[in-house]
């Protein structure tokens, strides 16, 4: 693999840290500026839709960008927001800085995945993608966990200047070893619009968003869950989390092998192996030894289907890589405010936390029906043009 790719790898690291850290640090910057757990959780909620909503706006302002100026613009954006979070002096200060960070995130991974795939055989695709998002699930593994306890030992600030630096040291990755790529075609965008009205490319975005659904309806009541149903401690929690996040990133190089053999069948496995096993979490919750194992394995499926999932989109919109790449990301964004609302339902409506995978598992189900469909009749290896 080209070096090229460790530093999208970098870059991922440094962008999927500075999106979830701050759930770790809602309670330290709660109190630092005075206001309540619940409005410091919009703080999530905001990087969120800036993310589903910009998307699509930054991938059309950089669309006539050589696809290395833009990664670099956008990686300029993540700094300039990550630096405003360091400094924020107040409370919606600190929301705009987190807005302006979001603003590059979608793009820069749908661009940077177009980037990843063309710089390999047309067989290690999936492989070349699955590689850059290796660095955000060690977000989650490495850059939280380190980030929260950064965070609460020398004020929250200091996590958002660490991650400025990763950022300033991705840019000049970026900048030194990225090929330029002077044989890129001139990008129409009245192409890239006229995309938009594929069926095929709104189903492939709706099963990518079902997917995202099923993984956050449990993902975000997975700390309740352990804490009331299986009875782990707070620490024991946090190494819980670890535990899911090895098992992300086992699953995220695992379903990018996969899906270079074949695409449909490989997003059909994963989605039916995340309903039974997102299924069975609702017993073995009981069971300390149970859930652990079986939330490792349900991680590992669950990313094994990322990759795949962006290779797919890009398969049904040849015509604009760049533009349908990105609107993935946003869907993965719309279908974690999906899940969570799901999940949220489920405890609202007095079901109690052990439903919650079994919603989980109906989504999974959706998602298994919407690919089995797109799939019909077409074939099933992946071999998107993305170059």
């Amino acid at each position: 693999m080209p070096t090229s790719l460790l530093v999208l790898a970098l870059s991922a690291f440094a962008i999927g840290t500075t999106e979830f850290v701050i759930m770790g640090l809602l309670p330290d910057v709660a109190g630092d500026l005075g206001v309540s757990i619940p409005t410091a959780g919009w703080l999530v909620s905001g990087y969120a839709f800036g993310v589903a909503i910009g998307a699509p706006i930054m991938a059309l302002l950089t669309a006539k960008l050589p696809r290395k100026r833009a990664l670099l613009m956008l990686m300029g954006v993540f700094i300039l927001g990550n630096l405003l979070c360091a400094v924020a002096a107040g409370y919606d200060m600190l929301m705009l800085a987190r807005i302006v960070t979001s603003l590059c995130h979608g793009a820069f991974f749908g661009i940077g995945s177009v980037v990843a795939a063309s710089l390999v055989p047309a067989n290690r695709k999936a492989s070349a993608v699955a590689l850059m998002f290796t660095g955000l699930t060690l977000a989650n593994v490495l850059g939280v966990p380190l980030g929260t306890a950064l965070g609460q030992a020398a004020g929250w600030r200091s996590t958002f200047w660490v991650v400025t630096g990763l950022g300033v040291l991705a840019l000049i990755g970026l900048w030194r070893v990225l090929p330029a790529g002077h044989d890129e075609e001139a990008v129409d965008l009245r192409q890239e619009a006229a995309a938009l009205r594929s069926g095929s490319l709104w189903l492939a975005l709706g099963t990518t968003v079902l997917f995202s659904a099923a993984v956050f309806a449990l993902f975000t009541y997975v700390a309740p869950l352990l804490g009331d149903v299986t009875g782990v401690s707070p620490r024991g929690v946090t190494w819980t989390l670890v535990l899911i996040g090895l098992g992300l990133t086992f699953g995220n190089i695992l379903g990018g092998r996969l899906a270079d053999w074949r695409l449909g069948t490989t997003l059909a496995g994963v989605f039916a192996a995340m309903a039974v096993v997102s299924a069975v979490l609702s017993w073995t919750s009981h069971s300390l030894l149970a859930a652990e194992i079986t939330l490792f394995i349900w991680a590992a499926a669950a990313f094994a289907a990322v990759p795949a999932l962006q290779v797919n989109v890009v398969r049904v919109g040849q015509a604009a890589p760049n533009l349908v790449a990105t609107l993935n990301i946003g869907a993965f964004n719309v279908g974690n405010a999906v899940g969570a609302w799901v999940g949220g339902s489920v405890i609202d409506h007095g079901l109690g936390l052990t439903r919650v995978p079994l919603a989980a598992a109906v989504l999974a189900v959706l998602a298994l029906i919407a690919v089995m469909f797109a799939f019909s009749g077409k074939p099933n290896q992946a071999q998107p043009v993305l170059d």
